[in-house]
Protein backbone atom coordinates (compact mmCIF):
# COMPACT_ATOMS: atom_id res chain seq x y z
CA UNK A 1 0.00 0.00 0.00
CA UNK A 2 1.19 3.55 -0.79
CA UNK A 3 1.94 4.98 2.67
CA UNK A 4 1.49 8.60 1.59
CA UNK A 5 -1.92 7.83 0.10
CA UNK A 6 -2.84 5.90 3.24
CA UNK A 7 -1.85 8.81 5.48
CA UNK A 8 -3.70 11.36 3.36
CA UNK A 9 -6.82 9.22 3.31
CA UNK A 10 -6.84 9.05 7.11
CA UNK A 11 -6.34 12.81 7.48
CA UNK A 12 -9.10 13.67 4.99
CA UNK A 13 -11.55 11.22 6.54
CA UNK A 14 -10.87 12.40 10.09
CA UNK A 15 -11.19 16.11 9.19
CA UNK A 16 -14.43 15.55 7.29
CA UNK A 17 -15.84 13.33 10.03
CA UNK A 18 -14.96 15.70 12.88
CA UNK A 19 -16.34 18.70 10.99
CA UNK A 20 -19.62 16.94 10.26
CA UNK A 21 -19.91 15.58 13.79
CA UNK A 22 -19.10 18.96 15.35
CA UNK A 23 -21.88 20.56 13.33
CA UNK A 24 -24.33 17.90 14.49
CA UNK A 25 -23.00 18.22 18.02
CA UNK A 26 -23.84 21.92 18.05
CA UNK A 27 -27.36 21.14 16.89
CA UNK A 28 -27.47 18.27 19.37
CA UNK A 29 -26.96 20.68 22.27
CA UNK A 30 -30.26 22.25 21.20
CA UNK A 31 -32.08 18.91 21.40
CA UNK A 32 -31.19 17.01 18.21
CA UNK A 33 -31.09 13.72 20.13
CA UNK A 34 -34.65 14.22 21.37
CA UNK A 35 -35.86 15.14 17.89
CA UNK A 36 -34.16 12.07 16.39
CA UNK A 37 -35.74 9.82 18.98
CA UNK A 38 -39.21 11.40 18.64
CA UNK A 39 -39.15 11.13 14.85
CA UNK A 40 -37.53 7.73 14.56
CA UNK A 41 -38.94 5.84 17.54
CA UNK A 42 -42.28 4.93 15.87
CA UNK A 43 -40.37 3.50 12.89
CA UNK A 44 -37.98 1.64 15.19
CA UNK A 45 -40.81 0.17 17.26
CA UNK A 46 -42.70 -0.88 14.11
CA UNK A 47 -39.58 -2.49 12.63
CA UNK A 48 -38.71 -4.35 15.82
CA UNK A 49 -42.27 -5.60 16.21
CA UNK A 50 -42.22 -6.79 12.58
CA UNK A 51 -38.91 -8.65 12.89
CA UNK A 52 -39.76 -10.09 16.30
CA UNK A 53 -43.38 -10.88 15.47
CA UNK A 54 -44.63 -13.95 17.31
CA UNK A 55 -46.30 -17.13 16.19
CA UNK A 56 -48.75 -18.43 18.76
CA UNK A 57 -49.30 -22.08 19.62
CA UNK A 58 -51.76 -22.33 22.49
CA UNK A 59 -50.33 -20.18 25.27
CA UNK A 60 -46.86 -20.24 23.70
CA UNK A 61 -45.66 -17.16 21.80
CA UNK A 62 -42.39 -17.58 19.89
CA UNK A 63 -40.74 -14.97 17.62
CA UNK A 64 -40.75 -16.15 14.01
CA UNK A 65 -37.08 -15.28 13.59
CA UNK A 66 -36.14 -17.64 16.44
CA UNK A 67 -38.16 -20.47 14.90
CA UNK A 68 -36.22 -19.97 11.68
CA UNK A 69 -32.88 -19.78 13.49
CA UNK A 70 -33.26 -22.67 15.90
CA UNK A 71 -35.25 -24.85 13.48
CA UNK A 72 -32.67 -24.35 10.73
CA UNK A 73 -29.73 -24.90 13.09
CA UNK A 74 -31.26 -28.09 14.43
CA UNK A 75 -31.85 -29.39 10.90
CA UNK A 76 -28.27 -28.60 9.83
CA UNK A 77 -26.91 -30.32 12.94
CA UNK A 78 -28.83 -33.51 12.16
CA UNK A 79 -28.25 -33.37 8.38
CA UNK A 80 -24.48 -33.02 8.81
CA UNK A 81 -24.47 -35.72 11.52
CA UNK A 82 -23.52 -33.44 14.43
CA UNK A 83 -20.57 -31.93 12.65
CA UNK A 84 -20.29 -29.38 15.45
CA UNK A 85 -19.07 -32.18 17.70
CA UNK A 86 -17.54 -34.71 15.26
CA UNK A 87 -15.22 -32.24 13.51
CA UNK A 88 -14.40 -29.96 16.43
CA UNK A 89 -10.85 -31.34 16.70
CA UNK A 90 -10.36 -31.05 12.93
CA UNK A 91 -11.41 -27.39 13.08
CA UNK A 92 -8.77 -26.66 15.71
CA UNK A 93 -6.12 -28.43 13.63
CA UNK A 94 -7.04 -26.30 10.59
CA UNK A 95 -6.59 -23.10 12.60
CA UNK A 96 -3.22 -24.38 13.82
CA UNK A 97 -2.15 -24.81 10.18
CA UNK A 98 -1.88 -28.60 10.08
CA UNK A 99 -3.48 -28.81 6.62
CA UNK A 100 -2.10 -25.61 5.06
CA UNK A 101 0.07 -27.40 2.51
CA UNK A 102 -2.76 -29.76 1.57
CA UNK A 103 -5.19 -26.86 1.13
CA UNK A 104 -2.86 -25.26 -1.41
CA UNK A 105 -3.26 -28.21 -3.79
CA UNK A 106 -5.47 -27.48 -6.82
CA UNK A 107 -8.90 -29.09 -6.79
CA UNK A 108 -8.72 -32.52 -8.46
CA UNK A 109 -11.78 -31.90 -10.64
CA UNK A 110 -10.30 -28.74 -12.20
CA UNK A 111 -9.73 -28.79 -15.94
CA UNK A 112 -5.90 -28.96 -16.45
CA UNK A 113 -5.83 -25.84 -18.63
CA UNK A 114 -7.65 -23.80 -15.95
CA UNK A 115 -5.94 -25.09 -12.82
CA UNK A 116 -4.92 -22.27 -10.50
CA UNK A 117 -4.00 -21.93 -6.85
CA UNK A 118 -7.16 -20.39 -5.49
CA UNK A 119 -5.65 -20.31 -2.00
CA UNK A 120 -3.50 -17.39 -3.18
CA UNK A 121 -6.63 -15.39 -3.98
CA UNK A 122 -7.55 -15.05 -0.32
CA UNK A 123 -6.31 -12.17 1.78
CA UNK A 124 -6.00 -13.69 5.27
CA UNK A 125 -5.15 -17.01 6.91
CA UNK A 126 -7.57 -19.19 8.89
CA UNK A 127 -6.68 -17.73 12.27
CA UNK A 128 -6.99 -14.15 11.06
CA UNK A 129 -10.38 -14.85 9.49
CA UNK A 130 -11.58 -16.48 12.71
CA UNK A 131 -10.22 -13.62 14.84
CA UNK A 132 -11.91 -11.02 12.64
CA UNK A 133 -15.24 -12.85 12.77
CA UNK A 134 -15.00 -13.38 16.54
CA UNK A 135 -14.18 -9.71 17.07
CA UNK A 136 -17.44 -8.88 15.33
CA UNK A 137 -19.50 -11.20 17.55
CA UNK A 138 -17.65 -11.16 20.88
CA UNK A 139 -18.71 -7.82 22.28
CA UNK A 140 -21.10 -6.16 24.63
CA UNK A 141 -23.63 -8.91 23.97
CA UNK A 142 -21.41 -11.26 25.94
CA UNK A 143 -21.43 -8.92 28.92
CA UNK A 144 -24.64 -6.88 28.86
CA UNK A 145 -27.04 -9.18 27.01
CA UNK A 146 -26.20 -12.23 29.12
CA UNK A 147 -27.12 -10.19 32.20
CA UNK A 148 -30.38 -9.17 30.52
CA UNK A 149 -31.19 -12.78 29.61
CA UNK A 150 -30.67 -13.96 33.18
CA UNK A 151 -32.49 -10.97 34.63
CA UNK A 152 -35.55 -11.70 32.49
CA UNK A 153 -35.48 -15.48 32.18
CA UNK A 154 -33.65 -16.49 35.32
CA UNK A 155 -30.58 -18.76 35.56
CA UNK A 156 -32.23 -21.37 33.33
CA UNK A 157 -31.83 -19.08 30.31
CA UNK A 158 -28.12 -19.90 30.46
CA UNK A 159 -28.80 -23.56 29.63
CA UNK A 160 -30.81 -22.71 26.52
CA UNK A 161 -28.20 -20.15 25.51
CA UNK A 162 -25.59 -22.91 25.54
CA UNK A 163 -27.88 -25.21 23.52
CA UNK A 164 -28.41 -22.45 20.95
CA UNK A 165 -24.65 -21.92 20.80
CA UNK A 166 -23.97 -25.58 20.02
CA UNK A 167 -26.68 -25.66 17.34
CA UNK A 168 -25.44 -22.37 15.88
CA UNK A 169 -22.06 -24.00 15.21
CA UNK A 170 -23.67 -26.05 12.43
CA UNK A 171 -25.28 -22.97 10.87
CA UNK A 172 -21.95 -21.15 10.86
CA UNK A 173 -20.36 -24.10 9.10
CA UNK A 174 -22.94 -23.98 6.30
CA UNK A 175 -22.99 -20.23 5.68
CA UNK A 176 -19.21 -19.78 5.80
CA UNK A 177 -18.59 -22.71 3.45
CA UNK A 178 -20.94 -21.12 0.94
CA UNK A 179 -19.23 -17.75 1.43
CA UNK A 180 -15.87 -19.14 0.31
CA UNK A 181 -17.37 -21.19 -2.54
CA UNK A 182 -19.13 -18.22 -4.14
CA UNK A 183 -16.69 -15.39 -3.36
CA UNK A 184 -15.45 -13.11 -6.12
CA UNK A 185 -11.92 -11.77 -6.63
CA UNK A 186 -11.02 -8.63 -8.57
CA UNK A 187 -7.91 -8.00 -10.67
CA UNK A 188 -5.92 -6.68 -7.72
CA UNK A 189 -6.63 -9.74 -5.59
CA UNK A 190 -9.26 -8.22 -3.33
CA UNK A 191 -11.91 -10.67 -2.21
CA UNK A 192 -15.63 -9.91 -2.16
CA UNK A 193 -17.81 -12.44 -0.42
CA UNK A 194 -20.64 -13.09 1.96
CA UNK A 195 -24.36 -13.81 1.82
CA UNK A 196 -25.07 -11.17 -0.84
CA UNK A 197 -22.73 -13.05 -3.21
CA UNK A 198 -23.76 -16.64 -2.48
CA UNK A 199 -27.43 -15.70 -2.49
CA UNK A 200 -27.06 -14.13 -5.92
CA UNK A 201 -24.76 -16.68 -7.55
CA UNK A 202 -25.85 -19.86 -5.78
CA UNK A 203 -29.55 -19.38 -6.34
CA UNK A 204 -28.93 -18.35 -9.95
CA UNK A 205 -27.34 -21.76 -10.52
CA UNK A 206 -30.52 -23.30 -9.12
CA UNK A 207 -32.58 -21.39 -11.70
CA UNK A 208 -33.83 -19.03 -9.00
CA UNK A 209 -32.14 -15.92 -10.36
CA UNK A 210 -34.88 -13.44 -9.39
CA UNK A 211 -35.14 -14.82 -5.84
CA UNK A 212 -31.36 -14.71 -5.48
CA UNK A 213 -31.20 -11.10 -6.67
CA UNK A 214 -33.97 -9.98 -4.32
CA UNK A 215 -32.55 -11.76 -1.27
CA UNK A 216 -29.01 -10.50 -1.94
CA UNK A 217 -30.18 -6.88 -2.24
CA UNK A 218 -32.27 -7.13 0.92
CA UNK A 219 -29.33 -8.59 2.82
CA UNK A 220 -26.90 -5.91 1.61
CA UNK A 221 -29.21 -3.04 2.58
CA UNK A 222 -29.90 -4.50 6.01
CA UNK A 223 -26.20 -5.20 6.59
CA UNK A 224 -25.24 -1.58 5.87
CA UNK A 225 -27.85 -0.39 8.36
CA UNK A 226 -26.74 -2.90 10.98
CA UNK A 227 -23.10 -1.89 10.54
CA UNK A 228 -23.80 1.78 11.18
CA UNK A 229 -26.08 1.22 14.16
CA UNK A 230 -25.67 -1.97 16.18
CA UNK A 231 -22.16 -2.64 14.88
CA UNK A 232 -20.89 0.91 15.38
CA UNK A 233 -22.94 3.65 17.09
CA UNK A 234 -24.15 1.38 19.89
CA UNK A 235 -20.61 0.12 20.53
CA UNK A 236 -19.05 3.59 20.71
CA UNK A 237 -21.94 4.78 22.89
CA UNK A 238 -21.41 2.02 25.46
CA UNK A 239 -17.63 2.40 25.41
CA UNK A 240 -17.97 6.15 25.99
CA UNK A 241 -20.43 5.54 28.82
CA UNK A 242 -17.96 3.21 30.53
CA UNK A 243 -15.07 5.66 30.18
CA UNK A 244 -17.15 8.59 31.44
CA UNK A 245 -18.58 6.73 34.44
CA UNK A 246 -15.35 5.02 35.47
CA UNK A 247 -13.02 7.99 35.12
CA UNK A 248 -15.41 10.84 36.00
CA UNK A 249 -15.18 12.61 32.65
CA UNK A 250 -18.57 14.29 32.86
CA UNK A 251 -18.96 17.29 30.57
CA UNK A 252 -20.78 18.57 27.51
CA UNK A 253 -17.99 17.63 25.11
CA UNK A 254 -16.72 14.47 26.82
CA UNK A 255 -18.75 12.10 24.64
CA UNK A 256 -17.74 13.94 21.46
CA UNK A 257 -14.04 13.90 22.37
CA UNK A 258 -14.15 10.20 23.20
CA UNK A 259 -15.96 9.55 19.92
CA UNK A 260 -13.36 11.52 17.96
CA UNK A 261 -10.55 9.59 19.65
CA UNK A 262 -12.22 6.28 18.82
CA UNK A 263 -12.84 7.40 15.23
CA UNK A 264 -9.14 8.18 14.78
CA UNK A 265 -8.09 4.72 15.96
CA UNK A 266 -10.82 3.10 13.86
CA UNK A 267 -9.78 5.08 10.78
CA UNK A 268 -6.15 3.99 11.10
CA UNK A 269 -7.31 0.37 10.99
CA UNK A 270 -10.14 0.36 8.44
CA UNK A 271 -8.36 2.41 5.78
CA UNK A 272 -6.03 -0.56 5.30
CA UNK A 273 -8.87 -2.96 4.47
CA UNK A 274 -9.30 -6.56 5.56
CA UNK A 275 -5.56 -7.29 5.80
CA UNK A 276 -4.99 -4.51 8.33
CA UNK A 277 -8.23 -5.35 10.16
CA UNK A 278 -7.12 -8.99 10.37
CA UNK A 279 -3.67 -8.05 11.70
CA UNK A 280 -5.25 -5.95 14.44
CA UNK A 281 -7.93 -8.46 15.41
CA UNK A 282 -5.54 -11.41 15.58
CA UNK A 283 -3.74 -9.47 18.33
CA UNK A 284 -6.63 -7.69 20.03
CA UNK A 285 -9.09 -10.61 20.17
CA UNK A 286 -6.87 -13.07 22.10
CA UNK A 287 -5.78 -10.24 24.41
CA UNK A 288 -9.27 -8.94 25.18
CA UNK A 289 -10.68 -12.45 25.54
CA UNK A 290 -7.85 -13.33 27.92
CA UNK A 291 -8.47 -10.23 30.05
CA UNK A 292 -12.15 -10.94 30.36
CA UNK A 293 -12.03 -14.73 30.73
CA UNK A 294 -9.18 -14.66 33.28
CA UNK A 295 -10.95 -11.94 35.27
CA UNK A 296 -14.19 -13.92 35.28
CA UNK A 297 -12.38 -17.13 36.21
CA UNK A 298 -10.70 -15.31 39.09
CA UNK A 299 -14.12 -14.28 40.37
CA UNK A 300 -15.38 -17.87 40.04
CA UNK A 301 -12.28 -19.19 41.81
CA UNK A 302 -12.96 -16.89 44.76
CA UNK A 303 -16.55 -18.18 44.82
CA UNK A 304 -15.63 -21.79 43.93
CA UNK A 305 -17.87 -23.19 46.68
CA UNK A 306 -20.88 -21.62 44.96
CA UNK A 307 -20.11 -22.69 41.38
CA UNK A 308 -21.59 -26.19 41.72
CA UNK A 309 -24.71 -24.69 43.28
CA UNK A 310 -24.96 -22.25 40.37
CA UNK A 311 -24.67 -25.07 37.81
CA UNK A 312 -27.40 -27.05 39.55
CA UNK A 313 -29.67 -23.99 39.62
CA UNK A 314 -29.05 -23.32 35.90
CA UNK A 315 -29.97 -26.89 34.89
CA UNK A 316 -32.93 -27.14 37.25
CA UNK A 317 -34.47 -23.80 36.27
CA UNK A 318 -34.02 -24.50 32.55
CA UNK A 319 -36.96 -26.89 32.89
CA UNK A 320 -38.69 -25.72 36.07
CA UNK A 321 -38.25 -21.94 36.32
CA UNK A 322 -39.18 -20.15 39.51
CA UNK A 323 -42.59 -18.52 39.93
CA UNK A 324 -41.26 -15.01 39.37
CA UNK A 325 -40.52 -15.74 35.69
CA UNK A 326 -43.54 -14.72 33.63
CA UNK A 327 -44.25 -17.23 30.86
CA UNK A 328 -42.63 -20.27 32.47
CA UNK A 329 -40.28 -22.56 30.57
CA UNK A 330 -41.19 -21.05 27.18
CA UNK A 331 -40.08 -17.60 28.37
CA UNK A 332 -36.81 -19.05 29.69
CA UNK A 333 -36.09 -20.83 26.40
CA UNK A 334 -36.91 -17.77 24.32
CA UNK A 335 -34.62 -15.54 26.39
CA UNK A 336 -31.74 -18.01 26.08
CA UNK A 337 -32.21 -18.51 22.34
CA UNK A 338 -32.77 -14.81 21.65
CA UNK A 339 -29.67 -13.61 23.49
CA UNK A 340 -27.55 -16.35 21.91
CA UNK A 341 -28.74 -15.17 18.50
CA UNK A 342 -27.72 -11.60 19.33
CA UNK A 343 -24.39 -12.82 20.67
CA UNK A 344 -23.01 -15.19 18.03
CA UNK A 345 -25.07 -14.06 14.99
CA UNK A 346 -25.21 -17.62 13.62
CA UNK A 347 -27.73 -17.48 10.80
CA UNK A 348 -27.38 -13.74 10.31
CA UNK A 349 -24.54 -14.32 7.83
CA UNK A 350 -22.47 -11.32 8.88
CA UNK A 351 -19.39 -13.32 9.91
CA UNK A 352 -19.43 -15.15 6.58
CA UNK A 353 -18.21 -11.88 5.00
CA UNK A 354 -14.96 -12.09 6.98
CA UNK A 355 -14.50 -15.83 6.47
CA UNK A 356 -14.85 -15.40 2.69
CA UNK A 357 -11.47 -13.66 2.57
CA UNK A 358 -9.49 -16.72 3.71
CA UNK A 359 -6.69 -18.30 1.70
CA UNK A 360 -7.77 -21.81 0.77
CA UNK A 361 -8.71 -24.07 -2.12
CA UNK A 362 -11.38 -25.86 -0.11
CA UNK A 363 -14.46 -23.96 1.00
CA UNK A 364 -15.40 -26.48 3.70
CA UNK A 365 -12.09 -25.97 5.50
CA UNK A 366 -13.15 -22.44 6.44
CA UNK A 367 -16.65 -23.64 7.23
CA UNK A 368 -15.13 -25.95 9.84
CA UNK A 369 -13.05 -23.11 11.25
CA UNK A 370 -16.18 -20.96 11.49
CA UNK A 371 -18.01 -23.47 13.68
CA UNK A 372 -15.53 -22.65 16.46
CA UNK A 373 -16.91 -19.13 16.60
CA UNK A 374 -20.26 -19.78 18.39
CA UNK A 375 -18.45 -22.16 20.73
CA UNK A 376 -15.96 -19.49 21.82
CA UNK A 377 -18.51 -16.69 21.82
CA UNK A 378 -21.55 -18.32 23.41
CA UNK A 379 -20.62 -21.67 24.94
CA UNK A 380 -17.46 -20.36 26.64
CA UNK A 381 -17.60 -16.59 27.18
CA UNK A 382 -21.36 -16.22 27.69
CA UNK A 383 -21.43 -19.21 30.05
CA UNK A 384 -18.61 -17.80 32.18
CA UNK A 385 -20.45 -14.47 32.38
CA UNK A 386 -23.64 -16.26 33.42
CA UNK A 387 -21.85 -18.20 36.17
CA UNK A 388 -20.38 -14.98 37.57
CA UNK A 389 -23.86 -13.42 37.76
CA UNK A 390 -25.65 -16.48 39.15
CA UNK A 391 -23.04 -17.04 41.88
CA UNK A 392 -23.25 -13.34 42.73
CA UNK A 393 -27.03 -13.66 43.16
CA UNK A 394 -27.06 -16.85 45.23
CA UNK A 395 -28.20 -14.73 48.19
CA UNK A 396 -30.91 -12.98 46.14
CA UNK A 397 -29.33 -9.56 45.63
CA UNK A 398 -32.02 -9.04 42.99
CA UNK A 399 -35.18 -10.88 42.00
CA UNK A 400 -35.16 -12.69 38.66
CA UNK A 401 -37.85 -11.40 36.35
CA UNK A 402 -38.18 -8.04 38.11
CA UNK A 403 -36.99 -6.02 35.13
CA UNK A 404 -38.08 -2.69 33.68
CA UNK A 405 -38.05 -2.04 29.92
CA UNK A 406 -36.06 -5.21 29.21
CA UNK A 407 -32.87 -3.58 30.47
CA UNK A 408 -33.17 -2.28 34.05
CA UNK A 409 -33.54 -4.46 37.12
CA UNK A 410 -34.21 -3.51 40.73
CA UNK A 411 -31.79 -4.60 43.45
CA UNK A 412 -32.88 -5.47 46.98
CA UNK A 413 -31.48 -2.08 47.99
CA UNK A 414 -33.87 -0.35 45.61
CA UNK A 415 -31.08 0.64 43.21
CA UNK A 416 -31.81 0.30 39.48
CA UNK A 417 -29.07 -0.89 37.16
CA UNK A 418 -28.72 -2.00 33.54
CA UNK A 419 -27.24 -5.19 32.09
CA UNK A 420 -23.57 -4.25 31.80
CA UNK A 421 -23.66 -2.64 35.24
CA UNK A 422 -25.01 -5.87 36.74
CA UNK A 423 -21.99 -7.76 35.41
CA UNK A 424 -19.76 -4.99 36.74
CA UNK A 425 -21.41 -5.22 40.16
CA UNK A 426 -20.88 -8.97 40.21
CA UNK A 427 -17.16 -8.47 39.52
CA UNK A 428 -16.76 -5.83 42.23
CA UNK A 429 -18.59 -7.94 44.81
CA UNK A 430 -15.75 -10.47 44.70
CA UNK A 431 -12.78 -8.19 44.07
CA UNK A 432 -13.38 -4.47 44.78
CA UNK A 433 -12.16 -2.39 41.86
CA UNK A 434 -12.07 -5.41 39.53
CA UNK A 435 -14.76 -3.79 37.41
CA UNK A 436 -12.06 -1.49 36.02
CA UNK A 437 -10.67 -4.52 34.19
CA UNK A 438 -14.18 -5.11 32.91
CA UNK A 439 -14.20 -1.53 31.61
CA UNK A 440 -11.00 -2.21 29.67
CA UNK A 441 -12.59 -5.34 28.21
CA UNK A 442 -15.73 -3.40 27.25
CA UNK A 443 -13.67 -0.78 25.41
CA UNK A 444 -11.67 -3.45 23.57
CA UNK A 445 -14.83 -5.41 22.74
CA UNK A 446 -16.44 -2.25 21.38
CA UNK A 447 -13.38 -1.31 19.29
CA UNK A 448 -12.93 -4.77 17.79
CA UNK A 449 -16.65 -5.04 17.00
CA UNK A 450 -16.58 -1.65 15.27
CA UNK A 451 -13.66 -2.46 12.99
CA UNK A 452 -15.08 -5.86 12.03
CA UNK A 453 -18.52 -4.45 11.26
CA UNK A 454 -16.90 -1.71 9.19
CA UNK A 455 -15.71 -4.46 6.85
CA UNK A 456 -19.11 -6.17 6.79
CA UNK A 457 -20.84 -2.90 5.97
CA UNK A 458 -18.25 -1.91 3.37
CA UNK A 459 -18.59 -5.18 1.51
CA UNK A 460 -22.37 -4.75 1.43
CA UNK A 461 -22.01 -1.09 0.38
CA UNK A 462 -19.74 -2.08 -2.51
CA UNK A 463 -22.16 -4.80 -3.54
CA UNK A 464 -24.82 -2.10 -3.86
CA UNK A 465 -22.77 0.79 -5.27
CA UNK A 466 -19.70 -0.74 -6.90
CA UNK A 467 -16.07 -1.20 -5.90
CA UNK A 468 -14.70 2.22 -6.83
CA UNK A 469 -12.48 4.31 -4.56
CA UNK A 470 -15.30 6.83 -4.22
CA UNK A 471 -17.66 4.13 -2.94
CA UNK A 472 -14.98 2.94 -0.52
CA UNK A 473 -14.24 6.36 0.96
CA UNK A 474 -17.88 7.49 1.07
CA UNK A 475 -18.83 4.51 3.23
CA UNK A 476 -15.83 4.93 5.54
CA UNK A 477 -16.65 8.61 6.00
CA UNK A 478 -20.24 7.74 6.86
CA UNK A 479 -19.10 4.97 9.19
CA UNK A 480 -16.66 7.18 11.12
CA UNK A 481 -19.33 9.85 11.47
CA UNK A 482 -21.57 7.31 13.21
CA UNK A 483 -18.68 6.33 15.50
CA UNK A 484 -18.51 9.90 16.80
CA UNK A 485 -22.24 10.53 16.87
CA UNK A 486 -22.85 7.27 18.69
CA UNK A 487 -20.56 8.40 21.52
CA UNK A 488 -21.83 11.97 21.57
CA UNK A 489 -25.64 11.86 21.42
CA UNK A 490 -28.53 9.65 22.42
CA UNK A 491 -29.59 7.32 19.64
CA UNK A 492 -31.95 4.98 21.46
CA UNK A 493 -34.38 4.68 18.55
CA UNK A 494 -31.58 4.12 16.02
CA UNK A 495 -30.02 1.46 18.24
CA UNK A 496 -33.38 -0.27 18.63
CA UNK A 497 -33.82 -0.18 14.86
CA UNK A 498 -30.30 -1.46 14.18
CA UNK A 499 -30.54 -4.38 16.60
CA UNK A 500 -33.68 -5.50 14.79
CA UNK A 501 -31.77 -5.11 11.50
CA UNK A 502 -29.14 -7.60 12.67
CA UNK A 503 -31.86 -10.16 13.35
CA UNK A 504 -33.58 -9.20 10.09
CA UNK A 505 -30.50 -10.49 8.26
CA UNK A 506 -31.63 -13.96 9.32
CA UNK A 507 -34.57 -14.00 6.92
CA UNK A 508 -32.77 -13.63 3.55
CA UNK A 509 -29.71 -15.56 4.74
CA UNK A 510 -31.48 -18.57 6.27
CA UNK A 511 -33.83 -18.90 3.30
CA UNK A 512 -30.79 -19.01 1.01
CA UNK A 513 -28.64 -21.46 2.97
CA UNK A 514 -31.58 -23.81 3.52
CA UNK A 515 -32.03 -23.93 -0.27
CA UNK A 516 -28.29 -24.44 -0.88
CA UNK A 517 -27.17 -26.57 2.07
CA UNK A 518 -26.83 -29.78 0.04
CA UNK A 519 -23.96 -28.18 -1.92
CA UNK A 520 -22.06 -27.89 1.34
CA UNK A 521 -22.00 -31.66 1.82
CA UNK A 522 -20.14 -32.04 -1.47
CA UNK A 523 -17.59 -29.42 -0.39
CA UNK A 524 -17.14 -31.21 2.93
CA UNK A 525 -16.51 -34.56 1.26
CA UNK A 526 -13.82 -33.02 -0.98
CA UNK A 527 -11.99 -31.49 1.95
CA UNK A 528 -12.21 -34.58 4.16
CA UNK A 529 -10.51 -36.58 1.39
CA UNK A 530 -7.61 -34.14 1.65
CA UNK A 531 -7.55 -34.50 5.44
CA UNK A 532 -7.39 -38.31 5.18
CA UNK A 533 -4.51 -38.12 2.70
CA UNK A 534 -2.45 -35.86 4.95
Amino acid sequence: MDFKLFRKSIIVLIIMTISCSYSFGQIGSQGLDERINDAFMPIAVWWENLILSNIGYGSLEIPLVLILLIGGATYFTVYFEFINLRKFKTAIQIVRGKYDSAEARPLQQDIPETIKDESKEGEVNHFQALATAISGTVGLGNIAMVAVAISLGGPGATFWMIVAGFLGMSTKFVECTLAVKYREVDGSGRVYGGPMYYLKSGLTLQNKKLLGKILSLIFAVLCVGASLGGGNAFQSNQAAAQIISRFGLEGEMSGTLIGITMAIFVAVVIIGGIKRIAKVTERVVPFMAAIYVLSALAVLFINYSLVDDAIIIIIKEAFTPRAGIVGGISAVMIQGFRRAAFSNEAGAGSAAIAHAAVKTNYAASEGLVALLEPFIDTVVICTITALVIVTFNINEVFEYGDVLNDQVLILSTGERIGGVNLTSLAFDASIPGFSYLLSVAVILFAFSTIISWSYYGLQSWKFLFGTSTAADLSYKFLFLTFTILGAAISLEAVIKFSDAMILALVFPNMIGIILMHKEVKGELIKFLKVVKST
